[in-house]
């Protein structure tokens, strides 16, 4: 956990709509929005390049944001990204304080290697913790190494220090199975394509060979 913030210059906007969104991208900007702790929303504009640099380590960042007439500590909650030109297209902020505590999703990661012969299979990869906002962790993990066959990892048993777990805590994260061997794999593949009808390649007559019922 870090108490690094990531100072970031924001301008009040009075502008809005689609217009004005395609105006500031072309400008570099990103449209925003801050919001909490009982305050009117501000409506913002991002530097785009400032921003995308801010939340390169993940996108639970706290944010120093320098309004010109002072600074908010704010958290992204909401980055909407152009389904296929990948770029932010807005963005939410919610305003934290020192000492308040928040709600995030964390990565987990999981490391190491069950034993000879086991799958690992991950079931979900984010835990929703409480934790100060100050303190957010970058990530959590689940150490699989020599987990036999059978092997569950519930939310409930991953450790994440001064944070309050809020996922379920009997929420199944990752589970190690038995890797199925090549024939269980074309055994499966077969079942699966019978199932859709789908006929299995045949191979070829010989050369010279006759179908049943041709004329000799």
């Amino acid at each position: 956990m870090s108490e690094t913030q990531t100072r970031l210059s924001a301008e009040v906007r009075t502008e809005f709509g689609k217009g004005f969104a395609r105006r500031a991208r072309k400008a570099g900007k990103i449209p925003a929005v801050l919001y909490g702790h009982g305050a009117d929303p501000r409506h913002l504009s991002l530097e785009a390049r400032e921003f995308a640099r801010a939340i390169k380590g993940g996108a639970n960042t706290i944010l120093t944001l320098n309004l010109g007439d002072g600074e908010e500590l704010a958290l992204p909650k909401s980055v909407v990204r152009h389904p296929l030109k990948d770029y932010v297209e807005h963005v939410d902020l919610l305003v934290v304080r020192r000492g308040e505590k928040v709600t995030v999703d964390i990565q987990v990661h999981v490391t190491g290697e069950p034993v000879p012969g086991a799958l690992v299979v991950n079931e979900q990869s984010v835990l929703s913790v409480e934790v100060d906002a100050l303190q957010i962790p970058d990530r959590f993990e689940i150490d699989v190494t020599g987990a036999p066959v059978g092997t569950q990892f519930l939310a409930g048993q991953v450790a994440i220090g001064e944070c309050t777990l809020v996922t379920d805590p009997e929420a199944l994260m990752v589970a190690i199975q038995h890797a199925p061997t090549a024939e269980e794999v074309e055994a499966s593949d077969a079942g699966a394509a019978a199932e859709l009808g789908i006929e299995q390649d045949q191979p070829e007559a010989a050369e010279g060979e006759k179908s049943e019922g041709s004329e000799s």
